[in-house]
């Protein structure tokens, strides 16, 4: 399945900071390491030599992904036209059978974190919940089968 290209204000500025960290902070130290443990000698059997090396590598790598990701995504901030309604960005209260409720926020698939609440735009719950309203019923296939849930409030955080 395709990606979803769409991010939150919120999300956007986690993944430059963590870029701006790995470039600016954490490769520059790294690089210094490894060039400090290159000049002992032997590098064959030099362990920070080694996993400075590995190290590098792992921050290049992360480095492209994100540049290449970020130059793909869009920041998407809720309109107003937008009230009402479950939509990307929206924070949705939904309440199960057993009357347990749930909060979730929907974002995009780079920031999705089940932990927080925030839920990736491309899941299953989330497809199920675009477009509904307040009150509205929903049915979620899971592999345990379906769940219903009741949508009992949905918000947007205003955009500064």
């Amino acid at each position: 399945m395709k990606r979803s290209n769409y991010i939150t204000r919120e999300g956007w500025d986690k993944l430059e900071k963590e870029l701006r960290y790995l470039w600016k902070e954490e490769r520059p130290r790294v690089t210094q390491a490894v060039s400090d443990a290159a000049a002992l000698g032997d590098r064959s059997e030099n362990a920070e030599y080694i996993y400075g090396k590995k190290r590098l590598r792992e921050i290049d790598r992360r480095v492209r992904f994100l540049t290449k990701r970020m130059d793909q995504l869009q920041v998407v901030y809720p309109s107003p036209q937008q009230e009402g309604k479950v939509f990307f960005g929206a924070y949705v209260e939904l309440e199960d059978d057993a009357g347990c409720l749930f909060e979730y926020q929907l974002v995009g698939p780079d920031e999705f974190d089940l932990k927080n609440n925030k839920l990736s735009i491309d899941s299953p719950m989330a497809r199920a919940l675009i477009g509904k309203q307040v009150d509205d019923e929903v049915t979620v296939h899971t592999p345990s089968g379906n769940k219903t849930y009741f949508i009992s409030s949905i918000y947007y955080k205003k955009t500064p």
